[in-house]
């Protein structure tokens, strides 16, 4: 036999991890049924999210290269949809923790003071890694939010706050996109051309709209035009930068074109595995966002308009944090700007040559 043979049992230490749950119910002898749910399925929350954070660092090591070889993309987004599958896996473990009723939780709730999942190093470092930035996070009881860490887990959080995310590596490799110009390519002003047209027949359709009054349809027009007028941004490199400065994009201009051409022509061979790369940022803060939501859901049913054990508005700051805690809110908001397919301009042969693997 090549290697020593090994048990099941030993392998998995089953004898650690089934002794790891220690209810505090028990220890001050008023025991409480629900509390080894409760503890169970958080425990198997941080396990997952040591998964996430193993092929996140995977991933992230990957786009930090100043170069990437096709074999490495393909992996990363493999891994980046195991995150999206993971993360669909501890969504399902909220029905299964609100078997508990509210009654039942109240059974041990004041014997977890102050311990939150808000304090969840490995969440944190989750959401950190990806890319939510300190100041798009909401305040926590008034303060930074990894100063409800632990000590040693604050200090590894600054480090973490110091390095290159997810966000900012994707956006030097989006920089990095070919394509984006070649000989007599006029692809952008075509572009812009089809899509001045489709919110013009938007407008148009509005204002025929029988179903709506006057008003409402000045107000739908003022939001298109609006749309229209970031739209035309996209194309004015000073003017993009302004509202970016303002919050409106965080990616950066040619890293924003780069996302667009990739979705735009996301059928082309070469773009193929880019395209499954943003779908899969797409599918992480999707999920993360549901994951919160429900969260948030699970609060409000467990604890009404009780604070939480850690000391937060318990589901007001759960709901909030679900609209605000995004990061690729970019690749979302570039949907806006598709046109038909039957209406994306044509490849010169020459480009879509480039991006064929017979080339």
């Amino acid at each position: 036999m090549k290697y020593p043979p090994v048990h099941y049992h030993n392998y998995l230490d089953i004898e650690k991890l089934l002794n790891a749950q220690h209810p505090k119910s028990v220890e001050y002898q008023k025991p409480a049924h629900d509390e080894l749910l409760f503890i169970i399925v958080h425990q198997t929350y941080e396990l997952w999210f040591k998964q996430i954070l193993f092929e996140l660092d995977s991933v992230l090591k990957t786009f930090q290269q100043p170069q990437i070889e096709e074999e490495q993309m393909g992996r990363a987004s493999a891994r980046l949809e195991r995150i999206v599958s993971i993360l669909k896996l501890i969504i399902g473990q909220v029905d299964v923790l609100e078997t508990m009723t509210p009654l039942d939780f109240l059974d041990f709730r004041d014997m977890l003071y102050p311990a939150s999942g808000f304090q969840s190093f490995q969440w944190r470092l989750i959401e950190t890694k990806l890319g939510l930035r300190v100041e798009d996070r909401l305040a926590y009881n008034q303060s930074p939010f990894y100063k409800s860490l632990m000590e040693d887990q604050q200090k590894e959080m600054n480090e973490v706050l110091n390095q290159q995310s997810l966000f900012d590596a994707v956006e030097k490799w989006l920089e990095r996109t070919p394509f984006l110009q070649g000989e007599n390519f006029n692809f952008w002003d075509t572009y812009k051309q089809a899509v001045n047209q489709m919110f013009q027949d938007d407008i148009n359709t509005v204002n025929v709209n029988t179903r709506l009054n006057e008003e409402e349809k000045a107000k739908n027009v003022k939001g298109l035009q609006e749309s229209l007028k970031t739209f035309d941004a996209l194309f004015d490199e000073k003017a993009f930068n302004e509202l970016r400065a303002q919050g409106h994009f965080r990616l950066s201009y040619k890293g924003l074109h780069a996302a667009l051409l990739i979705q735009l022509y996301r059928d082309q061979p070469i773009l193929q595995t880019p395209f499954r790369i943003i779908r899969a940022l797409l599918d992480i803060d999707e999920t993360m966002t549901t994951w919160r939501y429900r969260h948030a859901l699970m609060a409000y049913r467990m604890l009404g308009q009780k604070i939480g054990t850690g000391g937060s508005s318990g589901h007001k700051y759960l709901a909030d944090a679900t609209s605000k805690h995004k990061i690729f809110t970019d690749f979302f908001n570039l949907t806006t700007f598709f046109i038909p397919r039957s209406k994306v301009p044509t490849l010169p042969k020459s480009i879509s040559d480039r991006m064929s693997f017979h080339y």
